[in-house]
């Protein structure tokens, strides 16, 4: 490798006592060493074989040099790892820790796929394999959870939330959204949580039009997962939460028929609402004059919508807004139920604490780029979203065995930052492979320990 190019040589010679040179000059070092925990928690998992195993391979097989689970996981591991694009292959494709983790020697073992075979193959998946891998993924998900409880769980809950997925081509299906202002794709993210766990597991997203309306698609996901999880967990009740998009007459009709299933689902307000609200509105307002203060109280109603065929339950909180230097501001909010409890427990402790999946979903925007959907075709782009998915749900698995550690509660970024992001030089002999990592690693006591709860053994 020459040493005297600028992008493989830096001096720096006036910042110390002497002068400083950078070369990039080590073939068998690595900055991505913790990355084998992805490989210990999709070993246990077995998240992207299944993958691997929904997509029919029609090559054939004495001229296929990329096995289809090699590029799942090259680029699964890689998504994980912070590098949302094909083009990052370009580098990747010799990095000795991402060969160990696709099952290749990390000195000898032949290069990963490059960028062109990996945009070929996200181009090459249709519609019913993608659909399968959506199911295969929720299942193994659900499943993961019915083996950690034991099947015990008395209460999941189902959160569905669209997101903005702003687009910036010739992308198909890309439209123009009044409410964000801009083209894009309106993805739907479902997750569920488990009794009081704060945890909200990532367990379906489907790509959808930029014009879609909230409730596109999500009767039949519904359906899909409530089926599952009744099967994983036959005791447990199921809750399902919404806001105001998915308050359409057929996601009650479905909602209503469901046995053993609570729901609170935000509903628009309009002029009959207000007017249910028009007196639980003065008391806010007086309560508001007297304290200074933002103030709220509740109640409820029977309404009826002209689309439905009979009332349900209407919680209403009517709040008074106060902000320093500007007038009050009337803000009545209104949910739909079939729960029994008071309006403010309601209100409270089941509608306002789906508010979580927001910071879910800003996560995994940020912490795996879920909206980095910049193929031209859409189904590459739902393939694209899927594998993110899929390297979500492997660092929430991470999450989970840092329990009791500094990273319990971790983002995806700082997993990825304290965890995967550390330098190594790789050695192999013909008995082992030895990763020499710095013993001034900031976080090694975490890293053996989350180690050691995949399956490492000391020694």
């Amino acid at each position: 490798m020459a040493t005297n190019g600028t992008t493989q040589r830096l001096l720096f010679p006036g910042l110390f006592r002497r002068p400083v040179v950078a070369q990039f000059d080590q073939p068998h070092a690595t900055s991505d060493a913790g990355a084998v925990l992805l490989k210990a928690a999709d070993e246990q998992l077995g998240l992207t074989q299944l993958i691997a195993d929904s997509i029919y391979d029609p090559r054939r097989g004495g001229s296929v040099v990329h096995e289809i689970e090699d590029l799942i996981r090259q680029r699964v591991f890689g998504l994980a790892c912070g590098y949302a694009d094909c083009n990052d292959a370009a580098r990747l494709a010799h990095d000795p820790i991402y060969k160990l983790l696709l099952d290749r020697d990390p000195v000898e073992g032949d290069p990963l796929a490059a960028q062109p075979t990996l945009s070929r193959f996200e181009n090459s998946v249709g519609p019913l394999t993608l659909y399968r891998m959506g199911v295969r993924l929720a299942d193994r998900v659900i499943e993961r959870h019915r083996q950690r409880l034991r099947g015990r769980a008395r209460r999941v809950t189902i959160d569905l939330d669209p997101t903005e997925d702003p687009t910036h081509g010739a992308q198909q299906l890309s439209f123009f959204n009044g409410h964000y202002d801009s083209h894009c794709f309106l993805p739907l993210l479902a997750f569920l949580s488990f009794d009081r766990e704060s945890d909200q597991y990532l367990c379906a997203a489907i790509l959808r039009p930029g014009n879609a309306p909230d409730r596109r698609a999500a009767v039949p996901l519904l359906e899909r997962l409530v089926e599952r999880v009744r099967a994983a967990f036959p005791k447990a009740r199921i809750r399902v939460r919404l806001d105001a998009g998915f308050a359409a007459p057929v996601v009650f009709a479905f909602l209503d028929a469901q046995p053993r299933l609570d729901y609170a689902v935000a509903m628009a307000k309009n002029q009959v609402l207000k007017r249910r609200a028009h007196r639980l509105m003065g008391t806010a307002r007086k309560l508001s004059r007297a304290s200074r203060k933002t103030e709220h109280v509740y109640g409820e109603c029977q309404y009826a919508a002209k689309t439905w065929p009979y009332k349900r339950r209407v919680i209403i909180k009517a709040e008074v807004v106060r902000h320093p230097g500007r007038d009050p501001k009337n803000n009545p909010r209104f949910v739909v139920t079939n729960l029994k409890k008071t309006p403010r427990w309601i209100y409270e402790r089941v509608y306002c604490e789906r508010g979580d999946v927001e910071n879910r979903i800003k996560e995994v925007k940020r912490g795996v780029q879920i909206d980095r959907t910049s193929c031209s075709s859409f189904l590459a782009n739902q393939f694209r979203v899927l594998l993110t998915v899929a390297a979500y749900v492997l660092m929430q698995e991470i999450r989970i065995h840092a329990k009791n550690t500094s990273l319990a509660r971790a983002q995806a970024t700082t997993l990825r930052e304290q965890l995967f992001k550390v330098a190594a030089w790789v050695q192999v002999s013909v008995r082992r492979i030895v990763l020499h990592l710095p013993e001034s690693f900031a976080y090694r006591d975490v890293w053996q320990r989350v180690a050691v709860a995949l399956g490492a053994q000391p020694g």
